[in-house]
């Protein structure tokens, strides 16, 4: 049985830290890539980052420099670590998997199989 199974969120102040986590299971963890996404109240699914089989990784223009995203393939487990959180990062995150291709993606539309997501609160 597929799972991805998010974890990590929290409330949190603007400045601070959180890392997020997505414990994948139930499938060939090497034939799919994993993203995070994330939305907010009232708004669309956003893409926040992806990271590739080989590491290489893409970010949404709102969080670079400031999000993280990382793999420990040993652990089949993805990270999102967010540093200098601000109130409009709060939303409920996402991981999601596709299968991996040439290229990294962003867009919602191409990953197939969701988490339950995982709540990031960030007061002002």
């Amino acid at each position: 049985q597929v799972q991805l199974v998010e974890s990590g969120g929290g409330s949190v102040q603007a400045g601070e830290s959180l890392r997020l986590s997505c414990a994948a299971s139930g499938y060939a963890y090497s034939f799919y890539c994993i993203g995070w996404f994330r939305q907010a109240p009232g708004k669309e699914r956003e893409g926040v980052a992806a990271i590739s089989r080989d590491g290489s990784t893409s970010y949404a223009n709102s969080v670079k420099g400031r999000f993280s995203i990382s793999q420990d393939k040993a652990k089949n487990t993805v990270y999102l670590q967010m540093n200098s959180l601000k109130a409009e990062d709060t939303a409920m995150y996402y991981c999601a998997r596709r299968v991996c291709s040439l290229y990294n993606s962003l867009s919602p539309r191409e990953y197939r199989y969701w988490g339950q997501g995982t709540q990031v609160t960030v007061s002002s």
